[in-house]
């Protein structure tokens, strides 16, 4: 078993150990065997996998574009075009993100009306 941190089972921790944690264990909780060994498999099951993943990085993304927007406003050093350029950085990933919010509350109201599981 290879092991990179632990993880509290209710077991004390083992001595002279570091922190540890079941790398099978958190592949299973990722991708459920049941889930990859199903030959009834459809997309639908393997974006239903995959959408929380898709949010985060959209997520991380818009984190990354806001902060250099906002570095290359800073910097601009008043230059109109360069300031224009900057907001347009800001804009365009604020509508991204936008986009991204209203595409994941659409699905959760596609959930509740048709009484399907999405996620």
């Amino acid at each position: 078993m290879s092991y990179l941190a632990y993880v509290p089972t209710g077991e004390p921790m083992p001595s002279g150990d570091s922190i540890k944690i079941n790398l099978q264990e958190v592949k299973d909780s990722v991708f459920p065997e049941s889930l990859l060994k199903n030959p009834n498999l459809t997309l639908g099951d393997i974006i239903s996998v995959l959408i929380p993943y898709a949010y985060a990085l959209a997520g991380i993304i818009l984190f990354v574009l806001l902060i250099l927007g906002g570095f290359s406003y800073l910097t601009s050093g008043g230059d109109p075009k360069k300031v224009e350029m900057a907001q347009g950085k800001i804009t365009h990933a604020l509508m991204g993100f936008l986009i991204i919010f209203l595409a994941y509350w659409l699905a959760q109201l596609l959930e509740i009306i048709f009484g399907i599981q999405i996620f």
